[in-house]
C-alpha cells in the first residue's frame, strides 16, 4: 500500500505534449539513486525461502532488468530482497532505481512518452492503467500471465486480476492490493459491550462516545477517530471510500464515479451525505484533523490513541511491531461502513435500500468497499529488448508467487496486502504475530468481505484519474473543511471541474476508457 503520493500529478496525454514541447519534465528531479537492497535490517522482513517457482529454471546470464518503483521501504524493499534471490537462481541482474511516490508517476510517464526507455519493468498503482494501457506502452501478457510457470493465475483473487488488466487485456502483475475498512479497538469497544459501526451514523456515535477518554492508559484524552485529512495526502482515496457506499449498489460494474455521457456523479445528495459525515467526523479527532498526514495518524492508531480509523490492510499488520505498538492484537477490523439509502442517479436523490434498489445489502445496509488505490503491479515495457522483456516477466512473477508473497503480506515494512486466495490461510497470519481470533477477523473483512465482495468498488483507472479526484476533488473536500466552501458550492466546484477535464480530454474516449475500467464493456 502506498503511503504517501501528489496531488500535482498530471495525466499522460497532456504529460506528453509538455514533454515533446519544452524537452523535459514539468517538474524537473534528479533521477533517484538505485537503493541497496540491505537498506532495511534483515530481522524485519520475512525471512527469505530457497528460490521457488519459475525463476529457478531459467537461465538469464547477461540480461538487465531495470526497475522503476518508489522510495521505500514498503513495497521496493521486497523488490530489492527478491531481486538478490532472482539474480543467484537466473543468472540475470536487477537494478532498481527508486523515486519518492510524489515523482513516481511522472517519472514514469515521461520516460514512456519520451521513448527514452529507461526502464524494463514499472511498478505502478494499477489505477494508473487507465493513463497507461491505451498508449501501448506496455506488453500485452494476456496470453502469459494466466499459465506462466509459479505464478499461478488461479491464486490470485478476482479483483485483482480485474485491477491488473484494462480493456479486457493483462498489462500487469499484481504483488499486492489496496482496499479500505475501519479499523478499531477491540479491546476497549468490548470491554463496554459496544458493536463496531456498521453505518457512518454508528460510526459517529462511537467515535462521540470515546472521544476525550484516555485510551491508552497515559493519563492524557484521547480520541474517537483518527482520519488522515491532509490536503494532498491520502484523504480523498478515504473519503471516496465513504462515498461509494452511498452511490454504488448493483455491482463492480455499475461503477461510482461517472453516470451515462460521463456525467460525474458528485453533486446530488450521496456526495452531500459523504461530506456531512467527512465534516461531522472531524469534531470527534485529534485538533487540527484537516491537517493529519497517514504517518502521524498511523502513529496515534498504533499507539492506542484512537478508538476507530480508515485505513488499508496495512493496519492489520503495522499493530504486531512490538517496537511501536501498543495495541498488539487490540485491533479489529470492519468492512467500510454503509447505508440505508443509495443514489436514484435519475433524481440525484437518495431513496431507501430494498431488494431491487440495493440487492447486495446486508441486513438493510450498503457496503461498496473500495479499492482504494487498486494495488501495486508490475508492467512491462513493449519497446524493452525481448529478452529483457522475458527476464522482466520472470523476476515480477517470482516476487509475486506464493512462496514469496505469502509471508511478504503478513509484515508491515514490506507495504504488501493480501491479494491470493492461498493468503487466506491463518496459520500466514497467526505465524506473524496475530492471534486466531483477530487473524480470522481480518482475513474475513479484508479478503472475504472486501476483495470479494459482490460490489466492491474500483477506483477511478482512467486518464487522468489523479487530476480528477486528488486535484479537482481533493482541493474542494479541503475547501469544505475549512470553511471555505460551502457543502453545495464544494460538490458544484468538483462536479463543474470534472465535466471541463472530460471535455478537455474528449468524452466518448473517457467513456469508452470508464466502461473498459470496470469490466462494462
Amino acid at each position: 500500500m502506498l503511503f504517501t503520493r501528489n496531488r500535482y500529478l498530471i495525466g499522460l496525454p497532456i504529460l506528453a505534449i509538455l514533454v515533446a514541447a519544452c524537452g523535459a519534465s514539468t517538474t524537473p528531479s534528479v533521477p533517484a539513486p538505485s537503493v541497496p537492497a540491505a537498506s532495511v535490517p534483515a530481522a524485519s522482513v520475512p525471512t527469505g525461502s530457497a528460490p521457488a517457482g519459475s525463476a529457478v529454471a531459467k537461465d538469464f546470464s547477461g540480461v538487465t532488468v531495470n526497475v522503476v518503483t518508489f522510495t521505500g521501504p514498503p513495497i521496493a524493499e521486497p523488490l530489492q530482497r527478491h531481486a538478490l534471490e532472482w539474480e543467484k537462481a537466473t543468472g540475470g541482474k536487477v537494478n532498481v532505481t527508486t523515486a519518492p511516490f510524489s515523482d513516481l508517476f511522472q517519472k514514469e510517464a515521461t520516460d514512456l512518452s519520451t521513448g527514452t526507455n529507461a526502464f524494463t519493468l514499472y511498478t505502478m498503482s494499477s489505477s494508473w492503467l487507465g493513463s497507461f494501457a491505451g498508449q501501448g506502452y506496455f506488453q500485452d501478457l494476456t496470453s502469459l500471465v494466466p499459465t506462466y510457470p509459479g505464478l499461478k493465475w488461479n491464486d490470485v483473487v478476482p479483483v485483482m486480476q480485474a485491477n491488473s488488466s484494462f480493456g479486457g487485456k493483462i498489462y500487469g502483475v499484481p504483488f499486492d492490493s489496496d482496499v479500505v475498512a475501519v479499523y478499531y479497538r477491540s479491546d476497549i469497544l468490548g470491554k463496554d459491550g459496544v458493536q463496531p459501526p456498521k453505518t457512518w451514523d454508528e460510526y459517529l456515535t462511537i467515535a462521540k462516545k470515546y472521544q476525550g477518554q484516555d485510551l491508552n492508559g497515559d493519563g492524557t484524552p484521547d480520541y474517537g477517530s483518527c482520519i488522515e485529512k491532509a490536503k494532498g495526502g491520502v484523504g480523498t482515496w478515504q473519503f471516496n471510500g465513504v462515498f461509494s457506499g452511498f452511490v454504488q449498489a448493483l455491482g463492480t460494474k455499475q461503477g461510482t464515479f461517472f453516470g451515462d455521457k460521463m456525467t460525474p456523479l458528485v453533486n446530488n445528495e450521496a456526495m452531500g451525505a459523504a461530506l456531512d459525515f467527512w465534516k461531522a467526523s472531524s469534531e470527534f479527532g485529534p485538533p487540527a484533523e484537516i491537517n493529519l498526514d497517514q504517518g502521524t495518524g498511523r502513529g496515534l492508531m498504533t499507539s492506542g490513541r484512537c478508538a476507530l480509523n480508515i485505513d488499508w490492510g496495512d493496519m492489520g499488520t503495522l499493530p504486531l511491531d512490538p517496537a511501536t505498538s501498543k495495541v498488539l492484537n487490540k485491533v479489529g477490523v470492519v468492512v467500510m461502513p454503509g447505508s440505508k439509502s443509495i443514489l436514484d442517479r435519475a433524481t440525484g436523490k437518495l431513496v431507501p435500500c430494498d431488494a431491487t434498489t440495493c440487492p447486495n445489502a446486508v441486513d438493510g445496509i450498503n457496503h461498496a468497499p473500495f479499492n482504494a488505490f487498486g494495488g501495486w503491479i508490475g508492467a512491462i515495457n513493449a519497446k524493452a529488448d525481448p529478452k529483457a522483456q522475458a527476464a522482466a516477466l520472470d523476476y515480477i512473477a517470482y516476487v509475486s508467487a506464493p512462496e514469496q508473497s505469502n509471508p511478504d503480506v503478513t509484515t508491515g515494512v514490506t507495504g504488501e496486502q493480501p491479494f491470493r486466495v492461498s493468503q487466506e490461510d491463518p496459520a500466514l497470519w497467526i505465524k506473524a504475530g496475530m492471534t486466531p481470533e483477530v487473524a480470522k477477523n481480518f482475513l474475513d473483512v479484508y479478503i472475504g468481505q472486501s476483495l470479494n465482495g459482490p460490489n466492491a468498488a474500483l477506483d477511478l483507472r482512467i486518464p487522468q484519474a489523479n487530476q480528477y479526484t486528488n486535484v479537482l476533488e481533493d482541493a474542494a473536500i479541503s475547501q469544505f473543511l475549512a470553511g471555505e466552501l460551502t457543502k453545495e458550492q464544494a460538490m458544484q466546484q468538483i462536479f463543474d471541474g470534472w465535466q471541463q477535464l472530460t471535455d478537455q480530454i474528449g468524452r466518448d474516449a473517457q467513456a469508452a476508457a470508464y466502461a473498459a475500467s470496470i469490466g462494462a464493456k
